[in-house]
């Protein structure tokens, strides 16, 4: 009885010593409760932080503020600009214009379109093969008539989607009332419509602009500079004069202004002059004048641009041919141009040549 007594006790003490031993462990206690983030909290933290920069809706081809910006592609035409293309349609409502020089020392334009799409355009012409390195950096669409194999195939090794009249794409009729070739109408909307799934849309921008109207570089650092005297080759002169009313520099082909075929003047907020290398290529046209090209792709030059009634010198680089042009002043800051439409002005380094004044 006493060996049973005794283990007993043993057992007893046994359990007394773990119960008391989970005491000194300490025995499961109250959660403590995890504090949570209410949406009143995160709107204050929101506040408390750093605010936010204040940047305006614009669109992409030429910094104007809105609402909205179009989910569509760039789309690029081909416009010719003989004697006998003029007046023509369409060049008002382009966000960008350049003008290049063709066969002959005539001009010939690349008008893109994006914040407006204007019911047609007239004349569209073919393809140079300047225009792959003008409208890669788009990733867009670019239109014309037709033209001769290796220039075609340059603008889509490049990237660009291309509808040619040529090969029988919608969207293209003649004016009865002009004679051929410089008949061809263009229908925009057509265009817009035809951009496959892979475009960029909206299309990247290609310059800098400043946010307000007046803040541009040429506006805060330029000179004074009413008319802009392009001379491109013995054929083409292409003159801007400074409308102070409205604050645009207007157009004329040589002495005659140049206006469009409902009788609005062309005119540009910003002009950009740039000096290029040109070369004649080894093919020729028809009449068997040797064909031109501006070399831009992996070059650099001068340039001026001209805005708000000044104008500064610039020097521009475009590293490949998908690259946009990037503008410098001479000290190397950044070139900002005025919200609203360019013209660009590609002028043959040596035989070409511009006046400010």
């Amino acid at each position: 009885m006493t060996t049973r007594w005794t283990t007993a006790l043993r057992a007893t003490g046994v359990v007394l010593a773990l119960g008391l031993a989970g005491c000194a462990l300490g025995a499961p206690e109250e959660p403590v409760p995890t504090p949570t983030t209410t949406v009143d909290a995160l709107v204050r933290a929101d506040r408390s932080g750093p605010p936010k920069p204040d940047v305006p809706l614009v669109w992409p081809l030429t910094g104007v503020r809105t609402e909205s910006v179009a989910s569509r592609p760039a789309v690029s035409v081909k416009i010719e600009n003989s004697v006998d293309a003029r007046p023509q349609r369409g060049l008002v409502e382009a966000d960008i214009v350049w003008e290049e020089v063709v066969e002959g020392g005539i001009s010939r334009f690349v008008a893109t379109y994006h914040s407006k799409i204007p019911g047609v355009v007239e004349p569209v012409r073919s393809v140079r093969p300047m225009d792959p390195a003008i409208v890669a950096p788009l990733d867009g669409v670019l239109v014309f008539s037709g033209g001769q194999g290796p220039f075609i195939a340059a603008v889509k090794r490049h990237g660009t989607q291309t509808i040619i009249m040529d090969n029988g794409a919608a969207g293209f009729s003649r004016d009865p009332g002009r004679a051929a070739p410089h008949n061809v109408i263009g229908d925009l909307r057509s265009f817009v419509s035809q951009a496959d799934g892979a475009r960029t849309s909206p299309p990247p921008a290609q310059f800098r602009y400043a946010r307000a109207a007046g803040k541009g570089t040429a506006a805060r650092s330029g000179t004074v500079t009413r008319t802009v005297d392009v001379r491109l080759s013995p054929a083409q002169r292409s003159v801007w004069t400074w409308d102070p009313q409205n604050k645009r520099y207007l157009r004329s082909e040589g002495a005659s202004a140049s206006v469009a075929a409902d009788g609005r003047r062309h005119s540009a907020r910003n002009v950009l002059v740039l000096s290029t290398h040109v070369f004649n290529t080894k093919w020729v046209d028809p009449s068997g004048a040797p064909v031109p090209e501006h070399r831009l792709a992996g070059r650099t030059g001068t340039g001026r641009l001209a805005a708000m009634g000044r104008s500064v010198p610039v020097r521009w680089s475009k590293k490949d041919h998908r690259s946009p042009i990037v503008l410098t002043t001479r000290s190397g800051g950044t070139v900002e141009l005025e919200p609203g439409n360019t013209w660009v002005e590609l002028v043959p380094a040596g035989s070409g040549r511009w006046t400010p004044r």
